[in-house]
């Protein structure tokens, strides 16, 4: 687009026309498109130096392409930060993607995909309530991928999400006493931490003591936290241990148990394989 400078009396500051651009019978540059002003007059005052003087100003469209602009950054900002939030939120890869969308129901998990979906859309009144989930079941039934789902779900909304596990959290702190403060401070500034596979870690006095200062920690933060495990809440109300009674106690203050009932995914898929075999079998 063709553009020229305008040269106007002293008394005004030069505008650049684009092409359509004119001057009206008021002495002021008129945009070509919206017809709006894109000079106005301010009168003589102390701040004008006495004198009357024109001034550039935004005409409405040059307001709508502003913003439109500003929205665009916006956007640009918001994933990027998004981004950034994946590649720190330690998911696994073979979770990154999964979405509620994803989540394949069946008679056995309807309700835990509605809590799910309950908790990402109730998310805010989650996290001023600090309420947590314990999601509990046999080996298989989709625990971690449903913890998954929930994770991605709020980290595409622009909150910050951590999942990991705690095999993977002592693996990383062990003898590592300025890494352990790190990761926890890093772990309580997510506004949702989430931890896969409780009880896989080592029973070891100093892990079980590692595994309670992090639940604990969380709890102090005052921050919700959602936890996968293949134990019962029988096998953990009822445990004895004074080790492991004062970990479980701590989730259940913090996390509402829910359990994810029905067979395994690999049992699902292989009685699904071997219908499908079987009917072209028959065939």
């Amino acid at each position: 687009m063709l553009e020229e400078l305008v040269k106007l009396p002293q008394n005004a500051i030069e505008v650049r026309m684009e092409e359509g651009d004119y001057i009206g019978e008021d002495g002021l540059v008129h945009c070509g498109k919206c017809k709006g002003k894109k000079q106005i007059r301010l009168p003589a005052s102390e701040f004008t130096g006495g004198k009357g003087v024109i001034v550039r100003c935004i005409c409405q469209c040059g307001m709508e392409e502003r913003k439109r602009r500003k929205e665009l950054d916006e956007q640009k900002e918001a994933m990027i930060r998004i981004d950034r939030m994946k590649s720190s939120s330690l998911i696994d890869d073979k979770f990154r993607e999964v979405r509620l969308k994803s989540f394949q129901e069946d008679q056995d998990n309807q309700k835990v995909y509605a809590l799910a979906q309950k908790y990402v859309e109730q998310f805010e009144k989650m996290y001023k309530k600090r309420q947590g989930i314990l999601l509990w079941g046999m080996v298989g039934t989709g625990k971690s991928f449903t913890a998954a789902c929930i994770a991605n779900e709020l980290i595409d909304r622009g909150i910050p999400v951590i999942m990991t596990s705690f095999v993977k959290i002592l693996q990383n702190i062990q003898g590592k006493p300025e890494q352990e403060k790190n990761l926890m401070n890093w772990m309580n500034d997510a506004r949702l931490l989430v931890i896969d596979d409780l009880g896989t870690e080592r029973n070891t006095d100093y892990a079980l003591e590692k595994v309670y200062n992090i639940i604990d920690s969380r709890y102090r933060a005052g921050k919700p936290l959602i936890l996968t495990t293949n134990m019962t809440v029988k096998e953990m109300q009822e445990n004895v241990d004074i080790r492991y009674k004062r970990i479980y106690d701590r989730i259940f203050e913090m996390c509402f148990p829910v359990r994810v009932p029905g067979r395994s995914w690999r049992e699902k898929e292989a009685a699904r394989r071997f219908d499908e075999m079987k009917k072209l079998m028959e065939e």
